[in-house]
């Protein structure tokens, strides 16, 4: 699987782009369909402390899978996002071993 990072508005901090290439190594362990991930890392210009976006778009056969999450932090955000990526993957599988 490739990944592709943007960082929009700011530059990323040393390691925040390994941290986030291991997480989506992960999801290949529950299928090794996935083409790549497109990762959008983006800092919005709020005065919340919720200003940071995470948007995954994983390319598989099919529909692609777009999950976006909002968070304090970088690393929060993957967490949430690679876990919803998760159930979205078995779901996916489980609705194709149905038919």
């Amino acid at each position: 699987m490739t990944i592709n990072v943007q960082a929009v508005n700011f530059n990323t901090k040393p390691g925040l782009e390994e941290y986030l290439g291991k997480k989506l190594e992960k999801l290949e362990t529950l299928s090794d369909k996935i083409i790549s991930a497109q990762v959008f890392l983006k800092l919005e210009n709020t005065s919340e402390k919720s200003n940071k976006t995470v948007d995954i778009k994983l390319e598989v056969p099919g529909d692609d899978i777009v999950v976006s999450k909002t968070g304090q932090s970088f690393e929060e955000c993957i967490d949430l996002a690679v876990d919803t990526l998760k159930k979205l993957i078995i779901r996916k599988k489980e609705k194709v071993s149905e038919r």
